[in-house]
């Protein structure tokens, strides 16, 4: 809706008598600017369609660089008058891609504007900037918004589950947020995690969730997801580098391939606002198949056993733990502006319950980007991007590793279904002293919760020196925090708890910082010769730094029988300070900060749009590796050739046919920071100090190299489209933990080396 006012004031005052003469040089006055401007300007006229050839109304229609503009009529024609001087129009409406028009002696144009998906289809994103996806030389899955999973996620990597070939995305426990597991091209880590490197809107990430991990007596728990601070409704596309071709521009942080997300951003057009709303339910899609009540009184006749194992009820503990999980998702965004200034803010709520009682997660989220042109060529540029958010986690009682008591869900399949699971009282049974653990005491004693916040900020300025010349730095930090509350009811019957009590609080800090300075080149050489070329440095630190309390509750100091922390009401971690002195654990890590400095660069060869070629180079040093192997070497070169352009090409069906070949080498620098230098900790109790890792001035990258040949078919109009490859990888130097043996020689410990294996992966 556009307001418009108008307001005059007049004053009249009798005019004095004027002179022929005078009135006819007024008129000149006036007819010379007219006719001045007659010289300098010229009418273009044109119409601009739509995808399907209909005229669209609407469209803004601009001289770049200046405010001299019209819109399109509703048959999608307009008429403009231009400078002389004027070699290009501008045009843009929401929904489609801003596209700039040769009228250099033209006095007519038809326009066909592309919509964002089939722009999105165009251009590729990968290391350092996009490509045409027609330049792809690599093994690249570009997965757009229409393509995504449907439904409601609380992590981006949920979207492309199934989605790419050669990626396997398998979630590691059913906790709402819960950590995912993505293995591009199978597993080569002997070490580690095997996780691609994730990298949102050209920020790579730590890779870690600064939600504190739990460990007690019966097991660790399941880690949360790094990428939960963004929200999934925020995602534009998400391309997934896999050959090593493609992801040898990050070096040594791409043995497990790349993960690029990128967020959405303004539109040019008015004020837009997006508001979405879902929800829904969860349950557990198959159950194991055990004894109900009466089947296990047959069992218990069948086998002759004793008759006091029937306790008279009919339970169905497996079922009690057990809840239709209700799912609620808000989100709002607002985005628009003019060519020159784009905008677009979102925010976000997602509350979701687990399939098993007590677990649930609750997100906030909010995001800013802008984009920004100055000076009167608009050369100069700006990109903002802001992220927030805070994520809220109720965690299960289920483990990792842990034995029978670590898990309600063994608890409650082992569960004697004739026996109560509640006293007369209400309160569930505990036995305590008994090993056999009621999954409703589990449930109702076990509390675990944790509150992380994320806010990454990103700032990139850029200089367009000319069309083909442009200069960007990036500057960005991500910083997260989180806390974990987790305590154990005394009058759980677990035999290092019960009648003690458990708490404990954690937290973690995680900081990464990130400068990137590039210059890219992408210039048209001859008629049937394009380059496009890229330098860069980088240069990246890392911090992290976690802190730990936990206790049993006290002891009588005479006869040493427990006192535990009582039943007050509240949350033990609220006064940890009433613990046994004795058992007392307090506990702060600091890793050494890790550093790492990159140079790279990247060529790429177009020659008659149909013979491509692309070699990579990056030199990354990092303070991870000994003193004989801080920096390493990455290459990598492919090339491809479109043999539908090819003039004998004949097969009207098929729009493009291409194949590729590549080579690249990268690297693995996923261990703990420090582990190649002599590393020492504090103890505590009384004190002292014990060294937990061995020197190793030799400790070099583990490398990866790897093979991809590949084709590319498009066909029936793009409607279907075909990729195949064949792959084969091989990883040395592998990086592994050596442990000393129990009993441990003195001053032994932990000596990270690379061993002398190979891995191979190929398909």
């Amino acid at each position: 809706m556009r307001n418009t006012s108008y307001s005059s004031n007049y004053a009249y005052e009798q005019p004095a008598p004027r002179s022929a003469l005078s009135g006819k040089l007024l008129l000149l006055t006036l007819f010379l600017p007219l006719a001045g401007y007659a010289q300098t300007a010229r009418e273009v006229t044109g119409k601009v369609l739509d995808g399907t050839g209909g005229g669209l109304p609407g469209v803004t229609v601009l001289v770049p660089g200046t405010t001299n503009g019209t819109g399109t009529g509703g048959d999608g024609t307009f008429r403009i008058q231009v400078p002389a001087t004027a070699t290009k129009l501008s045009f843009s409406f929401v929904g489609y891609t801003t596209q700039q028009v040769d009228i250099t002696g033209k006095n007519t144009v038809t326009v066909t504007l592309k919509d964002d998906a089939q722009a999105l289809g165009d251009v590729v994103v990968v290391g350092y900037g996009s490509v045409q996806k027609s330049d792809l030389t690599g093994a690249v899955a570009a997965i757009g918004a229409k393509e995504f999973n449907k439904g409601t996620f609380t992590s981006p990597d949920q979207l492309i589950q199934g989605r790419a070939s050669g990626v396997q995305v398998t979630q590691n426990s059913g906790q709402p947020g819960g950590a995912s597991t993505i293995r591009i091209r199978g597993n080569s880590a002997v070490s580690g995690t095997g996780q691609p490197l994730y990298v949102v809107d050209g920020v790579p990430l730590d890779g870690r969730s600064a939600t504190p991990g739990l460990t007690t007596a019966f097991g660790d728990s399941p880690g949360s997801n790094p990428l939960n601070f963004l929200n999934p409704a925020d995602i534009e596309s998400i391309n997934v580098l896999k050959d090593a071709s493609a992801t040898a521009i990050y070096g040594s942080r791409a043995a497990y391939g790349v993960v690029i997300i990128t967020t959405k951003r303004g539109k040019v057009g008015e004020a837009k606002f997006d508001f979405g709303a879902s929800g829904g339910f969860s349950h557990i899609l198959r159950r194991i198949d055990v004894l109900n009540a009466d089947q296990y009184r047959q069992a218990l006749t069948l086998y002759g056993a004793p008759a006091t194992n029937d306790k008279g009820q009919s339970n169905d503990p497996f079922s009690s733990i057990l809840q239709n999980g209700g799912l609620q998702n808000y989100n709002l965004a607002a985005s628009g502006g003019t060519e020159n200034n784009r905008y677009r803010v979102s925010l976000g709520y997602l509350n979701q319950k687990g399939i098993i009682k007590t677990s649930g997660i609750e997100k906030y989220s909010g995001a800013f980007s802008g984009n920004f042109k100055f000076l009167e060529n608009k050369r100069l540029g700006l990109d903002l991007n802001m992220k927030v958010a805070q994520v809220i986690e109720q965690f299960a009682p289920i483990t990792n590793n842990g034995d029978y008591r670590g898990t309600v869900i063994g608890q409650a399949l082992s569960w004697n279904p004739t026996a109560p699971l509640y006293n007369t009282d209400g309160s569930p049974v505990a036995d305590l002293g008994s090993s056999t653990i009621n999954p409703q005491a589990m449930l109702a004693y076990y509390h675990d919760r944790a509150r992380t916040t994320t806010a990454q900020l990103s700032v990139s300025p850029y200089y367009k020196f000319t069309d083909w010349l442009e200069y960007r730095a990036l500057f960005a930090g991500t910083y997260s925090s989180g806390i974990r509350r987790t305590y154990i009811d005394q009058r759980l019957n677990i035999s290092d708890y019960q009648q003690y009590g458990y708490a404990s609080v954690n937290t973690a800090e995680l900081l990464t910082q990130q400068m990137t300075h590039t210059l890219n080149f992408n210039k048209k050489l001859t008629s049937d010769l394009n380059l496009n070329a890229l330098v860069g440095y980088e240069y990246q630190k890392f911090n992290n730094s976690t802190t730990s309390l936990s206790g049993r509750g006290p002891v009588n100091t005479i006869t040493g029988a427990p006192i535990g922390f009582g039943t007050y009401g509240t949350d033990y971690t609220n006064y940890l300070q009433f613990s046994n002195p004795s058992g007392r654990v307090i506990a702060s890590t600091v890793d050494p900060v890790t550093e790492l400095q990159s140079f790279f660069g990247r060529v790429i060869l177009n020659y008659k749009e149909r013979y491509l070629l692309t070699a990579t180079l990056r030199a990354d040093g990092s303070t991870k590796f000994g003193a004989n192997n801080k920096y390493g070497a990455f290459p990598s070169v492919s090339a491809a050739w479109d043999i539908s352009q090819e003039k004998f090409f004949k097969l009207a069906a098929i729009n493009q046919m291409k194949v590729r070949v590549g080579y690249g080498r990268t690297g693995n620098q996923e261990f703990p920071a420090g582990s190649s230098q002599a590393q020492f900790a504090f103890l505590g109790a009384n004190g002292g100090i014990s060294q937990i890792t061995n020197s190793n001035p030799d400790l070099k990258w583990q490398s990866d190299e790897q093979f991809d040949v590949g084709t590319d078919l498009s066909l029936f109009n793009n409607r279907l489209t075909v990729t195949a490859d064949y792959f084969y990888k091989r990883t040395t130097n592998l990086l592994y933990p050596n442990v000393p043996g129990y009993p441990a020689a003195p001053g032994g410990s932990v000596l990270w080396r690379n061993l002398d294996g190979q891995i191979v992966n190929k398909g």
